[in-house]
């Protein structure tokens, strides 16, 4: 698909690049949706990861990770399935088959940009300060762990706040020193995988 617009920035380019192979032409044909539905759409890099913005305001971003891709629109007046982190098909995107078709992609692209420009976009930093719950205190043992893994240490901190409260929790409720460190590396490889703590339960 030919991009039709300029503002290309050249740190996605290299995120891109430094992507695991399958997820290179995933990542590419998101990055060309954007584009193609919102022309003044602009790149940034946040939390190592490639956003994009339109007026200022964050309409989505896209990750790669070790053995899937993401994509996640941040107005939270769309509907869940096509927020990252719910159960859409935007969620785990392992080849570009499992992207909804192109058509689609870009009503969903231009209705998110068109609720900026009518007034009706929905910040989620909105959401987050009504309910104003403190950030959960990493453990030491934890930090360090994540500090180790790159890519789960990236992960952890593009999660929502009460998601990274789940994994947090559950590591300091352990009782014993060998319950929690197994916790530990349990949760830096799910993390490092993209998934939230309760993936099981999610469809």
């Amino acid at each position: 698909m030919a991009r039709p617009s300029p503002n290309l920035n050249p740190k996605v380019d290299a995120y891109i690049a430094k992507a695991k192979p399958f997820a290179q032409p995933i990542l590419e044909h998101l990055r060309d949706l954007m584009h193609k539905a919102c022309p003044e759409v602009e790149e940034s890099i946040k939390w190592n990861m490639p956003f994009f913005e339109y007026k200022g305001t964050i309409l989505g971003n896209m990750a790669g990770f070790k053995e899937h891709c993401s994509f996640g629109f941040w107005d939270k007046g769309m509907s869940a399935e096509m927020r990252n982190g719910g159960s859409g098909p935007l969620r785990h995107i392992t080849s570009p088959r499992d992207l909804p078709p192109d058509k689609q992609m870009l009503a969903w692209i231009r209705q998110t940009a068109g609720n900026v420009d009518r007034g009706e976009y929905q910040s989620p930093m909105a959401t987050r300060s009504r309910k104003a719950k403190p950030e959960a205190e990493v453990p030491a043992a934890f930090a360090a762990a994540l500090r180790k893994n790159k890519q789960a240490s990236v992960a952890f901190a593009a999660f929502s706040p009460g998601c990274r409260r789940e994994y947090i929790d559950w590591i300091v409720e352990a009782k014993r020193d060998e319950t929690r460190a197994r916790r530990i590396a349990t949760a830096v490889e799910w993390i490092g995988e993209g998934k939230q703590r309760n993936w099981k339960y999610q469809r």
